[in-house]
């Protein structure tokens, strides 16, 4: 951890920008007084950095000085923020900090990636049969289905999607995330994918018979979501300048697709969790109901976490939005 400290600094340049000129023959010297040399105020803090589980004292350091230094290390019960400086926060002379160990962190990109990547190719695998995971008379043969090839271009379009984003589009707040997370979301993300592509890819698959113009309806509305969703992420995107952590309100755009920002705080959830809803209908699956359903749940906490912040960072937040679901939820 970085020693925390501060250094505040005055200066008054002279009037006019001029310099006490050499006196001419004939004239009088000037009276002019010499400009002052600039001093510089220097605060010294005593900083005492504690251990936030045992409350041990790890350093305590004497006389700190170092010109605008940010402060890293959290305070006990609320974590300070990478742009703090020691100087605007509430305490005198001597500050007392708590030192709390995040453990081994990984990059948030590396993360999406990961959990991302996975489902693509184990889904890909199971639509083209590769041995060992049906039967070996089955071994890279295709469905006569049209559904499930149908089913395999949306959720390929939708990861794809995915990976480009995480690549060119999401600018992240914070730059690391606990290495536990990888695992946590791979079994999520990889175990889901694995479930729904073996039954939909299934040889002995059955494809919905009954409500055909819902079941051909279905791609359309998994698509419209996905535009939608990719148009909400550009517009957060456009909110945050690069290397920047500004936060703003989210309004509509010209685009159409971010209208809905009238009426709901996370509509990249809301159109996200239609993408799947349609996916769900469009192939009628067990298992991607399940996906859907944990999912929504999921994007739930997200979504009213997200809702109360904004209502909480700023006081002219438009009322009448709801965290994911318009006059709902």
């Amino acid at each position: 951890m970085d020693a925390l400290a501060l250094e505040a600094t005055s200066t008054k340049k002279p009037a006019n920008g001029a310099a006490a000129a050499s006196p001419l023959l004939g004239q009088a010297p000037s009276k002019r007084k010499p400009a002052k040399k600039a001093k510089k105020a220097v605060v010294f803090f005593e900083v005492e950095i504690l251990d936030a589980k045992t409350k041990d004292k790890l350093c305590f350091l004497d006389k700190v000085m170092v010109p605008d230094q940010t402060v890293h290390s959290p305070r006990q019960g609320k974590s300070l923020k990478d742009e703090d400086v020691l100087q605007h926060l509430p305490v005198g002379t001597t500050a007392t900090f708590y030192f709390r160990d995040l453990g081994a962190q990984i990059s948030w990109v590396t993360v999406f990636l990961t959990e991302y990547m996975g489902p693509l190719v184990l889904y890909l695998m199971f639509y083209f049969r590769v041995p060992f995971i049906y039967a070996a008379k089955y071994d890279f043969t295709t469905s006569k289905h049209w559904v499930v090839h149908l089913a395999c271009m949306c959720h390929s379009f939708h990861f794809v999607k995915r990976l480009l984003e995480t690549l060119f589009v999401h600018r992240f707040s914070h730059g690391t995330m606990p290495l536990r997370n990888i695992f946590k979301n791979c079994t999520y993300y990889w175990g889901f994918a694995a479930w729904m592509a073996y039954y939909i890819n299934h040889p002995l698959y059955t494809p919905p018979s009954e409500y055909r113009c819902t079941v051909h309806s279905a791609p359309l509305y998994h698509r419209f979501c996905q535009i939608g969703n990719f148009s909400i992420h550009i517009a957060l995107r456009n909110l945050r300048p690069p290397g920047s952590k500004t936060r703003k309100i989210p309004y509509p755009t010209k685009n159409p697709f971010t209208w809905i920002f009238l009426l709901v705080s996370c509509p990249n959830y809301t159109y996200e969790l239609g993408a799947w809803l349609g996916f769900t209908l469009m192939t009628q699956c067990l298992p991607v109901a399940f996906f859907t359903l944990v999912g929504f749940i999921q994007m739930t906490v997200w979504a009213k976490g997200k809702h109360r912040s904004y209502l909480k960072e700023f006081r002219d937040y438009p009322p009448l939005r709801s965290p994911i679901l318009p006059f709902i939820l």
